[in-house]
Parts: C-alpha cells; structure tokens; sequence
C-alpha cells in the first residue's frame, strides 16, 4: 500500500467522524433548567426573602412519603392559618415528569398528596406558600418510589 492509499483512508477515518460528531450534535436534547430564566432570574431576590423569612420559623416543612401518599406538614406557626401555594415536583433530567400541585392544607397545615399523578424519580419538590400578605418558601429533595 502506497502513501497515497493511506492519505485516502486517513481522510475517509477522519470525515466519517466528524460526520458521526455533527450528527450526534444536532440530535441530543438539551433541556433547559426553566424555559422562562431570566424573567425568573429577576425575580430571585423575592424568593432569597421567602426562604428567610421560612428559616426564621420554628420549625421546617416536612415532606415524606405515606403509604397514602405524599404528605406536607407546614410549620406549627401555619397552623389555623389561611394557606395559599403550590408544589412544583421538579425533575432535573426530564421536564416530562415536572408536576404543579396545589397547596390547600386544613387547620392543621398538613396535606396529603396522591403520589400516583407523579411518576417514580428524584425531584426538588420547590415550596411556594403564603399567609396573608406574607410569603415563604422551601425547597425539599425527594425520591418517588
């Protein structure tokens, strides 16, 4: 084999592999964290005060798994409160399985949540809640079995 047969294959070698590059490239999906960054970024401070203003409570949010479900135990400070806010379950690897829950806790600030709407994996479930005027925030880890 002459040196000229070698550049050939060489030059095959070398295109095949960056044809494979190109397409690996325009095929992979890249999901973003959120789809609305940096109006949220902007708004970031307002969740920095929440989350003081929920450390500074006497005790945390609980969020566990029951045999019955999901269950949310607020502060004992929310108890006979009026409660507004969500849970956002949100799964860092695939956005398919993000899911919104609205918070609606009775005079004991604890709900129970049908776990059967949320597909197994590891989430952030991010805590958003207000009392009156006044907003908190948490953010808890949790596998879903």
């Amino acid at each position: 084999m002459n040196w000229g047969n070698k550049l050939l294959i060489t030059f095959f070698v070398f295109a095949t592999m960056i044809s494979y590059l190109v397409y690996r490239a325009v095929t992979t999906n890249f999901e973003l964290v959120d789809k609305e960054y940096y109006k949220n970024e902007l708004r970031y401070q307002q969740v920095i005060d929440a989350s003081n203003r929920t450390a500074a409570l006497g005790s945390s949010v609980v969020l566990n798994q029951t045999g019955q479900g999901i269950m949310l135990e607020l502060p004992a400070e929310m108890k006979n409160k009026i409660i507004n806010g969500e849970l956002f379950f949100y799964c860092a690897y695939d956005s398919r399985k993000d899911r919104r829950l609205v918070i609606n806790t009775g005079t004991e600030a604890i709900q129970i949540f049908d776990k059967s709407s949320i597909e197994p994996g590891k989430y952030t479930v991010k805590i958003k809640w207000n009392s009156g005027e006044t907003n908190y925030y948490s953010e808890k880890f949790i596998t879903i079995h």
